[in-house]
């Protein structure tokens, strides 16, 4: 039975790339794989991040344009005392949500696409605003000097971690544990379980 459920809800994965303030970018040249983090913007279906015009990204990518790209969000780390009486470490695991992009890259060149980027990436890390829009004068040297790249997806997947497939008594046990402990992530995981697991029971009784 599987641990790891696809989620395919467009809106669940948008407002999850919304939340993330970075993701890991993967690249390979040469047989040589390198990975780095970014901070990310998702604009019109593309995912979007800025860097320096030179250095080891950019010329992994003018070499080799396929990436993956994946954003995880962690929630509760569950010891395995809270989900078995056995004394076994194997129930130990940690409930997440990740989402993985693989697609191409292409170098954005023009001001308009630059500032549109900017603007959104403004938008999401300092929402309160406080800062001059991009559409001025001011900022043409620093979009000039700074590689501004999107990722248009090829394929792209969700999966989300709580423990929608075990029996409703660990289920009940590990509830009873994240309640007891308490902290703000742990009530955050606690709600996110009971939303999906009656989403996978109602998706099984529809099976059936």
């Amino acid at each position: 039975m599987k641990q790891i459920f696809e989620i395919t809800d467009e809106v669940i994965i948008r407002n999850m790339l919304e939340r993330a303030e970075y993701g890991t970018l993967a690249l390979c040249t040469d047989n040589k794989p390198y990975s780095v983090p970014v901070n990310f913007v998702e604009l019109d279906g593309n995912i979007y991040f800025h860097g320096a015009q030179k250095g080891r990204k950019m010329s992994m990518i003018s070499k080799n344009m396929n990436v993956s790209f994946s954003v995880v969000e962690n929630y509760s780390l569950i010891p395995s005392y809270f989900s078995s009486n056995d004394g076994l470490a194997c129930p130990a695991t940690q409930f997440f949500k990740s989402i993985i992009v693989d697609g191409v890259v292409e170098v954005v060149e023009s001001r308009e696409e630059k500032a549109a980027m900017f603007e959104a990436l403004m938008q999401k890390l300092q929402p309160e605003g406080k800062y001059k829009p991009f559409h001025i004068d001011e900022y043409d040297t620093m979009l000039k000097a700074t590689a501004v790249l999107k990722i248009v997806p090829v394929e792209m997947s969700a999966k989300f971690k709580f423990g929608q497939h075990v029996t409703a008594e660990r289920f009940e046990m590990i509830c009873e544990h994240l309640e007891a402990r308490g902290e703000k992530l742990d009530l955050e995981t606690l709600a996110l379980m009971k939303s999906l697991r009656a989403g996978y029971e109602a998706e099984d009784q529809n099976v059936l």
